[in-house]
């Protein structure tokens, strides 16, 4: 007997199947791009180690400008400045003819007075000495004549020590170094004491005392201590990469009232060049070396948990790991850390990199592309 609502019902569950069928089919389709399309992050990696790492304080300053270098070229007497045999920039022996100066006449009868006294109680020495040995003279008058002679030789001695000579005198260098500054000219009257000129010792006899002088700000110069390594650059541009190498040999105690700076003192051997006395020069100061692992700035991310960078562990996947920055120097940080030496650290790409994110190399040192 034919029944239209049987097979209505039949038709009707039969094309509830086959949708059920295609829908189960487009569903499975678009599951396998979806699973295919995780996000994947392109970086670029370096191999990392551990070694020693210094903080790169910068301080200015120029050369041999260190009092401590500085000889100053005076009289112990009142005289007056016949030639001037030299001038500023002059480089000169020790013992090299600086200035040709005579005494002033008040000085010269001085010397003189004191030479005659010396030579008159000498003679009353020797008279009393004679007459003391005939018995005409007494022990007492024998010890006053020794006395006035002693007393004589010691003012005759001071005169001497003053330099002061008749006619004319050539003064000369007591170190080898630079003329930096003459205060003297010819005809001049130079009171006793005052400076001529002032010599800097020269850089070949300058031994471990300090011949560069800098200003490091108080903070860093906190930092720094004596026997740290410096690599000096003059600050003019005419002078293009040249440097030279030292060693800190005293930093200040106190800020100085007029730069506000802290003076730091450096001996470095300079060869013959652009480093002359009074150059301004840039100084790197190496400091609190330790060793670290060394790792690219731009490896290193910051949020609110800290300092981190990415390493690429087995199957591709970045890692984050914690790090603390300990010193910094030019374009690379010394860092702390559980760092692993066998996983390439990312070092481009890092921004956008979460911790367990699969990642793919695509330059750099180490690592699967």
């Amino acid at each position: 007997m034919y029944r239209p609502s049987v097979w209505a019902a039949c038709s009707v569950l039969a094309t509830g199947v086959a949708l059920i069928g295609v829908c189960a089919a487009r569903a499975d389709n678009a599951a396998a791009p979806a699973a295919a399309s995780q996000p994947t992050a392109a970086v670029e990696v370096v191999h990392v180690s551990r070694k020693p790492v210094s903080q790169v304080v910068v301080a200015y300053g120029s050369v041999a400008s260190a009092s401590a270098n500085v000889t100053t070229v005076s009289l112990s007497y009142l005289a007056r400045v016949v030639r001037v045999l030299v001038q500023p920039g002059q480089s000169v022996t020790r013992g090299a003819p600086l200035f040709v100066v005579q005494a002033d006449p008040n000085a010269v009868i001085a010397l003189g007075q004191a030479q005659s006294a010396a030579t008159l109680a000498r003679g009353e020495l020797e008279r009393t000495e004679a007459l003391y040995h005939d018995g005409l003279a007494t022990q007492s008058q024998l010890a006053a004549a020794q006395k006035a002679l002693a007393d004589a030789q010691q003012a005759l001695d001071a005169q001497g020590a003053t330099g002061v000579s008749v006619g004319a005198k050539t003064v000369t260098a007591p170190v080898a170094g630079v003329v930096s500054q003459l205060t003297a000219a010819p005809g001049d009257q130079v009171q006793a004491g005052a400076a001529l000129a002032q010599l800097v010792a020269d850089r070949a006899s300058s031994g471990n005392s300090a011949n560069i002088t800098l200003g490091a700000d108080p903070a860093d110069a906190l930092k720094l201590r004596t026997g740290d390594g410096v690599v000096l650059h003059p600050l003019s541009a005419s002078l293009g990469g040249e440097q030279a190498q030292g060693r800190v040999v005293l930093v200040g105690a106190a800020i100085d009232p007029q730069s506000q700076l802290v003076d730091v003192s450096v001996n470095a051997p300079l060869a013959a060049g652009g480093f002359l006395p009074g150059t301004r020069v840039r100084a790197d100061i190496d400091t609190q070396t330790g060793v670290w692992w060394n790792v690219p700035r731009a490896s290193v991310l910051q949020d609110g948990k800290g300092y981190y960078v990415f390493q690429v562990s087995p199957g591709n996947k970045a890692h984050r790991v914690d790090v603390a920055v300990k010193v910094e120097h030019g374009n690379q940080y010394g860092v702390d850390g559980a760092l692993d030496v066998t996983r390439p650290l990312v070092v481009s790409g890092n921004y956008e990199l979460e911790d367990g994110m699969a990642v793919r190399v695509v330059a750099g040192e180490g690592g699967a592309r």
